[in-house]
């Protein structure tokens, strides 16, 4: 069921009605039921800012009683409510009384004139007093706009600029993720799409009129083309509110106003306060370089870049997300890496954090837009902690954008096809969607390699225990002795026969050939030894690091379903609106904008796939190059002692015993398990039930339910 925007806010001009009744606090049977719905129990849920920080213990994010003044509202639109999460079932026209506007994920908590209490969505109903207030200008007939740059459909100025509120309908209420956000892997329960959450519906719908700027500085100035497009022009009108103008080319595709960089997330440490407690601090630097691509000389030694570091916490990274994620609705922003509740300060984790923190906050500064917003360049240049500390809170109460952002983009006009458009969006959504699919199944056969490597691994160990125990008569204990008589197995291998007594494999005293044999051999056996370590630390570092790199590129449907959702949404109205002639020019020109915002974001994520692939598939081969050629190293080595003159100065002393020998009774054939990548935000892993798991746990305990063992658990401790 499409939304409209909410209710225009009277002005103070305005008559107002309001009700004069104050709803009762709420009885303990109805808490009871009423706390089972996600819209509350958001309320309920304390939102710690990372997951190394204690959770509050102060108590205010109880559900207080409702002591608001209920306030009249008509239902504008029909909402068929489900009756699990405690929702109203409405028509049209019907009379309300709100109880809770704001309790949490867009959801306001009203009254109807039966007397029953629920859930219902804002942009589904409007106070009584708007409907008093709408000034006359909302009805007034505006001309087709003219100009050749847009952003289209800018409203004239009015005498009485009438202020449009932004639509929540969740997305933007919630700045911190909660554990039930946690649980679901970073899926939501708004049923609202992308079109609307985005704020690309009210955009299309009703425009913008920004309420605080004047009409020389207003956003929905018209200028030339070739203003727009021109670089030097646009960067010498930068200045305040800026960054918060969004340009787009032919193609389409965004134009940047900042070269790229780079950002590095390294030298982790912990560190204590006396009032969170331990938390982890990474340092975060920004390389800028000073080269251009046309003044490059490779004759010149390169300049060390520019860099700033700066030191942040991983609740710092979710004040960046949650504030870009505010102010950047029409832009795809790759999704933050899960809290962790155990574990959190063990090196392996620390190091993988580290990882994903760093190709999340490379995936932002190469979005041609998201690396020029405000929060971006305070999050990277603030040097000052105090001065950071000062700027969180305002970063977090800046207002969504909502439609002003898509009112702030400029692109040539009329450059859009329906047919195009419609073609695209498919051809896209397809695309995302095999990518995905095959990227996943990518991320399996790279696991299942891994351990490959890890049994090639177990594999050149054996062959060099077992060359080792030929040369030193020495049994191998995981070896099978078919063959062997065991009476002679505990015969000392010297003078028996098996050994000289320079340690030469041979018979005969003195033998000077096969003293070089077995000092070869055993540069052989140590050789594989060292072959092994090779494929267990090319497994566990360098195809470990290749292997959380395909996180990067992994689920882009899910990155992108709120971009197809919108574009698909707007499709759809913009041949409404084209089938209306000339007397919809205005909706058709704010169409035309939001699909040159997401055929600009499907452009970069063209752009940022090529990259991004490119990058994995030459550290990839980077790597098996550099493994291989260390093992043809160490293989080459052992194959020259077997040429003259190394294997004639082999007969120059005895030999001495391999430091490996040692391990032949007990060989060292069992690695330890390997690291798993963290799941990616959108991984779906089955999860079993909570009363499962409880039951199998009695079992455990009284020995139900465990096929394939004997006894029960408290069995087995009594009997031992």
């Amino acid at each position: 069921m499409a939304t409209l925007p909410r209710a225009i806010k009277p002005t103070s001009g305005s008559s107002i009605i309001s009700g004069n009744d104050t709803c009762p606090h709420s009885d303990a049977p109805f808490d009871a039921r009423i706390n089972s719905s996600g819209a509350l129990t958001e309320r309920l849920e304390c939102h710690s800012l990372s997951d190394d920080e204690p959770e509050p213990t102060d108590g205010h994010h109880e559900l207080q009683p409702i002591e608001e003044t209920a306030k009249a509202a008509r239902v504008l639109y029909d909402f068929e409510g489900k009756a699990e999460f405690k929702e109203l079932t409405v028509e049209a026209g019907d009379e309300l009384n709100i109880l809770k506007e704001e309790v949490g994920d867009g959801w306001s908590l009203v009254r109807a004139s039966s007397g029953e209490i629920g859930l219902l969505p804002q942009s589904y109903y409007r106070c009584t007093t708007s409907f008093l207030s709408v000034p006359s200008a909302v009805y007034e007939r505006k001309e087709p706009s003219t100009s050749t740059i847009t952003p289209q459909a800018s409203l004239q100025e009015q005498s009485k600029p009438l202020s449009i509120v932004p639509q929540d309908t969740g997305e933007w209420t919630n700045p911190l993720p909660s554990f039930r956000q946690s649980l679901l892997r970073g899926k939501s329960l708004n049923r609202f799409s992308g079109f609307v959450t985005s704020g690309a519906e009210e955009w299309v719908l009703e425009g913008h009129i920004d309420p605080v700027a004047s009409t020389s500085s207003s956003s929905h100035q018209r200028i030339s083309t070739e203003d727009s497009i021109n670089d030097d022009n646009r960067l010498s009108r930068l200045g305040l509110g800026e960054a918060d103008r969004h340009y787009i080319d032919a193609g389409p595709t965004w134009q940047s106003k900042v070269p790229k960089f780079r950002v590095l997330v390294h030298s982790p440490s912990k560190r204590t306060s006396g009032l969170s407690g331990a938390y982890t601090v990474y340092s975060v630097t920004s390389l800028f370089s000073s080269t251009t691509d046309e003044s490059y000389d490779p004759y010149i030694p390169p300049i060390s870049p520019a860099h700033i570091t700066v030191q942040r916490r991983f609740s710092h990274f979710i004040v960046l997300h949650t504030s870009l994620t505010r102010r950047l609705p029409g832009i795809a922003l790759p999704p933050l890496p899960e809290k962790q509740y155990a574990g959190r300060f063990s090196a392996d984790f620390v190091e993988a954090r580290r990882g994903e923190l760093e190709r999340y906050i490379g995936c932002i500064v190469r979005h041609p837009v998201a690396r020029y917003a405000e929060v971006v360049t305070s999050f990277l240049g603030c040097e000052s902690d105090v001065e950071w500390k000062r700027l969180m809170p305002q970063l977090l109460s800046m207002p969504a954008a909502g439609p002003s952002f898509f009112a702030h983009v400029f692109h040539p006009a009329f450059n859009v096809d329906v047919d195009d458009a419609t073609e695209v969006i498919d051809r896209f959504s397809r695309h995302v969607l095999a990518v995905g699919k095959g990227t996943q199944n990518l991320r399996n056969i790279f696991g299942r390699i891994r351990e490959v490597r890890l049994e090639m691994s177990k594999a050149e160990r054996l062959l060099s225990y077992s060359l080792l125990s030929l040369i030193t008569s020495t049994p191998l204990s995981s070896a099978p002795l078919t063959g062997i008589n065991k009476d002679t197995e505990d015969t000392p291998p010297q003078g028996n026969g098996l050994l000289n007594e320079e340690g030469a494999w041979c018979w005969r005293e003195g033998c000077q050939d096969c003293l070089k044999l077995t000092k070869a051999m055993q540069k052989t056996s140590d050789s594989l030894q060292i072959v092994a370590d090779l494929y267990e630390d090319h497994a566990w570092r360098t195809q470990l690091a290749t292997h959380e790199a395909l996180k990067s590129v992994a689920h882009p449907y899910q990155l992108y379903e709120g971009i197809i959702e919108t574009h698909q949404s707007t499709v759809s109205r913009y041949k409404d609106a084209l089938k209306m002639g000339k007397s919809n020019d205005e909706m058709t020109a704010r169409c035309e904008t939001v699909l040159n915002t997401t055929m600009a974001e499907m452009d970069t994520y063209h752009d940022q796939k090529v990259e991004n692939f490119s990058t994995i598939m030459r550290e990839h081969l980077d790597g098996e190059i550099n493994f291989y050629e260390q093992v043809l190293h160490r293989l080459n080595a052992a194959r020259y002692t077997f040429d003259a003159p190394r294997f004639d100065e082999l007969s120059r002393s005895p030999r001495q015993p391999s430091r490996y020998e040692r391990d032949l009774e007990v060989p060292k054939l069992n690695p330890s398990p390997l690291p798993q990548p963290c799941p990616h935000v959108y991984d779906s892993a089955p999860m079993r039930p909570v009363n499962t798991a409880i039951h199998e746990g009695i079992g455990a305990l009284l020995g139900k339910s465990q096929p394939g063992r004997k006894g029960s658990l408290l069995g087995r401790m009594w009997a031992e």
